[in-house]
């Protein structure tokens, strides 16, 4: 197995604290560990992403102008990042990107010119992980007390925090749940009317808005229903 040359970061739960559909930068809180996890990653040259579901936006609760101000306070306390892929889809929108779909990271591989296979997904829910072996990527769990029992039992592999699990990204020999990771799907394609933009001083760069494809705009969805 090849060593890692990109970790993508689930935000809430996982870098940031977990505040239910938060338009407020003034509420962004890395979690234990987070700074030096990302600087660890820097020091050896590895790519670094965030992939999140965000459906508030289709809720109608918070703005893409919300998103946005709240992704670059992400950037400015652990980035910048250099890839942001987002979700802005419900759960009934029927979208490839929304995890578990394996979209988000599918896309953000792609703009690293990282194979999914070289790539690691750090994150603290089940949906983390299926995106991840959906896309022949590797998982990283770190559970929290509302991950749920099965979700911590079939993943692929677990960390108690998330430094540990940089480490263990960058130093462990893969196995997975079966060898090698499995047979990345097919990119979803990204509507033409989408268009692709940058960020607006964050430094990273974004996903695609429309209604098929990931958005470069991101805000903390609520548990289980990001």
């Amino acid at each position: 197995m090849n060593p890692v040359r990109a970790v993508l970061f689930d935000r809430d739960g996982t870098l940031v604290e977990d505040v239910p559909y938060n338009g407020d930068p003034d509420r962004v809180r890395p979690v234990e560990g987070a700074r030096e996890a990302v600087r660890l990653l820097r020091a050896h040259g590895v790519a670094t992403g965030v992939v999140t579901n965000q459906s508030g936006v289709a809720r109608g609760l918070i703005s893409v102008a919300d998103v946005r101000r709240v992704h670059a306070r992400v950037d400015a306390l652990l980035g910048p990042f250099d890839v942001w892929a987002v979700c802005p889809h419900g759960p009934g929108d029927g979208c490839r990107c929304r995890k578990p779909q394996p979209g988000l990271i599918l896309w953000a591989a792609g703009r690293l010119c990282v194979p999914p296979g070289d790539t690691v997904v750090i994150g603290d829910i089940g949906s983390d992980m299926e995106a991840a072996r959906r896309a022949g990527a590797r998982g990283i769990l770190v559970p929290t007390p509302v991950t749920r029992p099965q979700e911590t039992a079939v993943a692929p592999r677990t960390a108690p925090d998330l430094l540990t699990a940089v480490r263990t990204a960058l130093t462990d020999p893969w196995t997975g749940t079966g060898g090698a990771a499995p047979r990345a799907a097919a990119a979803p394609a990204v509507p033409a009317a989408a268009g692709r933009t940058g960020t607006s001083g964050s430094g990273g760069r974004t996903g695609a808005g429309g209604s098929g494809g990931p958005t470069g705009a991101g805000a903390p969805g609520g548990r289980r229903r990001r």
